[in-house]
């Protein structure tokens, strides 16, 4: 229990072990997994404007081996807790300038993730934004969705990368607050 009497989770919270001893596993896990989504993207880019595919078969790697799979919105749904999830777990590890960028990719995510919400109620209901012929997120009505889809991943990758990168290089004063080893120790 904190102060507050609110319970705290053994792995997540404040002093929890993805916040102390596990945080610069737990980040670079993730980090690959942002990754490796990036890469899905990209790959799905590079099909429509180098390949030029059409845009319903460009489906990245994944799509390649699991064409269904890639058109379903559980996946894409899937893929947004998973990140709301890990920023929500892994902020505590953070201090100071880097938890600032941290946060501001955290709540970038949070519409991202509504985004995806609103597709998968449409896709589930049948009921299509605006009268639609199929799903489509609100920045969707503006902009097509694999640049939007890029554009969010940029966004939300950029300041995880500047809080990572301040992490692991942190001032001392807030190396003093770190309850995690990410940073080594000055020379």
């Amino acid at each position: 229990m904190t102060s507050a009497g609110v319970r705290e989770s053994r792995w997540t919270g404040p002093g929890g072990l993805l916040n102390t001893r596990h945080h610069q596993a737990a980040l670079l896990v993730f980090l690959a997994v942002v990754v490796l989504h990036w890469a899905e993207h990209i790959a799905q880019a590079v099909q429509i404007y180098v390949l030029g595919w059409p845009r319903p078969q460009a489906g990245g790697f994944l799509g390649l081996v699991f064409p269904w799979l890639v058109t379903s919105e559980w996946l894409h749904y899937g893929f947004a807790i998973v990140m709301m999830v890990a920023f929500v777990m892994l902020r505590h590890g953070f201090r100071g300038r880097s938890r600032t960028w941290w946060n501001a990719a955290m709540w970038i995510q949070v519409w991202h993730h509504f985004e995806h919400f609103l597709l998968l109620v449409q896709a589930i209901t049948g009921a299509y934004l605006l009268g639609l012929a199929q799903p489509a997120s609100i920045a969707q009505l503006v902009f097509p969705r694999v640049e939007l889809h890029l554009f969010y991943n940029a966004v939300v990758f950029g300041p995880m990368v500047v809080a990572m990168v301040l992490h692991l290089r942190p001032h001392p004063h807030e190396r003093e607050l770190m309850r995690c080893s990410c940073a080594p120790a000055p020379a």
